[in-house]
């Protein structure tokens, strides 16, 4: 299934980048990096927001890659603020792009090449069930599960609880990844490898989900534009 694919693909990424990371803090060294991002200010955590936050508005850029960086180059406890900040500011607007001006908006900012993920989403009994929403929103797919929640008759104050509620899971271990990378801290990165864990086997539940539930016709709000 496409969507099994693209969740693959951004964990083949996510580990790349955790590689790549790793390998330039040993070459650069820990200290000339922090150097470097002191002196850029508060432009360095502006800047990983704003690209955070463009990365949910455009699904096809990978977002995960921002949580790392955010917390080998900030800290674990700043860099979790930046992201959680951009979390929950970019994804309440996906769901109220899709919600207010439907299905050809989304279409123009996932591309149609990734609107079937959008699609597929949709349909999979999301609608007055916030435990399934927040399981998907765990997942790297959070992004279109936002579009893809939107489009459906789910309320604004049945979406929004349950995505801040994902939002304080989920962000953490990733973020924790990067800052125990950075600081070196075993404690710190065997803790982030086990959030990291438990995201994997939420994600597994979510795709066993998928696989038991055929898929039906999704339940547009009728009120969207088309």
């Amino acid at each position: 299934m496409k969507i099994n694919r693209l969740g693959s693909l951004r964990i083949i990424g996510l580990g790349f980048l955790f590689l790549a990371l790793t390998g330039g803090i040993y070459w650069l060294g820990v200290e000339r990096i922090r150097s470097q991002v002191e002196q850029l200010g508060v432009w360095a955590p502006l800047a990983l927001m704003g690209l955070r936050f463009t990365s949910i508005l455009f699904p096809a850029i990978p977002s995960t890659v921002y949580s790392i960086l955010a917390g080998g180059l900030l800290g674990f406890w700043p860099g979790l603020m930046v992201i959680v900040t951009a979390d929950m500011v970019a994804c309440p607007i996906n769901f109220w792009i899709a919600r207010r001006w439907g299905r050809k908006a989304v279409v123009r900012l996932v591309g149609q090449g990734f609107m079937s993920q959008v699609d597929t989403l949709s349909q999979r009994h999301l609608e007055n069930n916030p435990f399934l929403i927040t399981a998907f929103l765990m997942t790297g797919l959070f992004d279109f599960v936002c579009y893809a929640v939107g489009l459906t008759k789910t309320p604004w104050r049945q979406f929004l609880p349950v995505l801040f509620l994902s939002i304080l899971l989920s962000d953490p271990p990733v973020v924790a990844v990067g800052a125990g990378v950075m600081s070196g801290g075993r404690i710190l990165l065997g803790l982030a490898l086990l959030g990291v864990f438990f995201l994997a086997l939420v994600r597994g539940w979510v795709n066993r989900h998928r696989s038991l539930q055929p898929s039906l016709p999704s339940s547009i709000n009728p009120e969207s534009k088309s």
